[in-house]
């Protein structure tokens, strides 16, 4: 590690250890990003991100040795969530991206010669056959399937213990977002749905997806849950949702919804640590 960064305008670095995001301690008990100056990384090493309330932001990634500086903590990325509030934490998943793309992509994919940073905005070039690359991002789909009064809440193994979420899945090549949800509803619990409804989206950098959330209503079939994706699914009135997902998510965008509309409170809603 080396001295400062010699800029002297404000810069906020975003740094991280594996999926660990580095998180300075304040006097009020709430964490933020560190400044440069606190980090001590090789300019060299540095990634624009963007600005952040009228900060530079850059972001590196370090070490699975990397002691955290004093005053600061290293941190799961998906907790400090709470700790930073949304735009710290958005921003935090855009930087997380962006160093996870710089590491995967220092070699070419076309024919495996070294890349290189060039002038194009987040991108690098092979030095043998010139090939750009740019970050990618997976597209998924989650999707609030309704049946009257009830919404279809589904549990995979993966999960949370006790937690229930809507269905979602990743977008197959040569599918449009609608007919991933047709497909994914399909597959996974065998019912069909009608009146697919766009309700909103979310960057996910966990590690590089672009969630798009619908809302949908049950067209016919009962409910067939696939066991190799799905524990539990059931139909599920504003009175008796289980455990959910926690607010970070779009997902829990999508149940709350529901809630609302049912004359529920979503924040009387049971959510996963």
């Amino acid at each position: 590690m080396s001295g400062p960064h010699p800029s002297t305008s404000p810069t906020l670095c975003f740094a991280f250890r594996g999926n660990e995001i580095l998180i300075a301690d304040t006097d009020d008990g709430r964490g933020r990003i560190p400044s440069i100056n606190r980090v001590r990384v090789d300019p060299e090493r540095l990634l624009e991100v963007g600005e952040l309330g009228g900060m530079r932001c850059v972001a590196v990634g370090v070490g699975a040795e990397l002691p955290a500086p004093h005053g600061c903590a290293w941190m799961p990325l998906r907790s400090s969530y709470g700790v930073l509030g949304a735009d710290a934490f958005r921003m935090a998943g855009r930087a997380s991206e962006i160093v996870e793309w710089e590491r995967a992509h220092r070699f070419c994919g076309r024919c495996g010669g070294r890349t290189e940073a060039c002038g194009e905005p987040l991108a690098r070039r092979c030095t043998e056959c010139g090939s750009l690359h740019f970050p990618r991002l997976s597209p998924a789909v989650l999707v609030s399937v309704t049946r009257g009064d009830r919404i279809l809440l589904a549990r995979s193994p993966h999960f949370a213990p006790g937690m229930f979420s809507t269905l979602a899945g990743f977008v197959d090549p040569g599918e449009s977002l609608e007919e991933t949800v047709v497909r994914e509803v399909r597959e996974e619990v065998g019912i069909e749905i009608a009146n697919v409804r766009y309700f909103g989206s979310q960057p996910w950098p966990f590690p590089s997806s672009l969630m798009v959330a619908f809302t949908a209503e049950h067209a016919g079939g009962e409910l067939a849950p696939d066991p190799a994706e799905i524990e539990a699914a059931a139909w599920y009135a504003v009175d008796q949702i289980p455990i959910v997902p926690p607010t970070i998510s779009l997902a829990r965008a999508l149940i709350d919804h529901f809630v609302r509309a049912h004359g529920g409170d979503p924040s009387s809603l049971r959510t996963s640590a």
